[in-house]
């Protein structure tokens, strides 16, 4: 009779194995020190930025009345639904080959193009294929939360 009962409470109790977390958290530390070493990180304020554009017309309508400087590096568009904000002017996405070939005609081949949450996948592919076609092929992409 004590025999079954030994074999009962091995049964209820049986043996708990546990698992050590050390060797996940020391993988997780040598990917963040991989991804830190191998990432370029380039702070925003140190880019040139692009001043006002102003597109060929008869100086009426929206984009106009502005200088156009010269020797700038980059230049940033706020991409939103339906239209591209320069430097603080509204353009529609109808006018994104004008504009490029306003910053070729600059010499400016980088851009930053800051997408908002209401801009839509149509606007942006606007955008990027105006950009390629106008030959500026250096393009960032930057997004703007919700």
């Amino acid at each position: 009779m004590p025999l079954t009962r030994d074999l009962l409470t091995e049964r209820r109790n049986p043996k708990r194995y546990r698992i050590s977390l050390t060797p996940l958290a020391d993988a997780m530390f040598n990917l963040l020190i991989f991804f830190m070493l191998s990432s370029n990180i380039t702070p925003y304020s140190l880019l040139a930025l692009k001043g006002a554009i102003t597109l060929p017309g008869d100086g009426a309508g929206e984009g106009t009345g502005a200088a156009q400087p010269a020797g700038a590096d980059a230049a940033v568009w706020t991409v939103t639904k339906g239209q591209i904000i320069a430097n603080g002017q509204q353009f529609t996405t109808d006018q994104a080959d004008e504009l490029t070939d306003i910053l070729t005609q600059a010499g400016t081949l980088n851009i930053v193009l800051v997408i908002q949450p209401e801009a839509e996948v149509q606007d942006l592919t606007t955008v990027l294929e105006a950009l390629s076609a106008g030959g500026i092929t250096q393009v960032q992409l930057a997004g703007r939360g919700a």
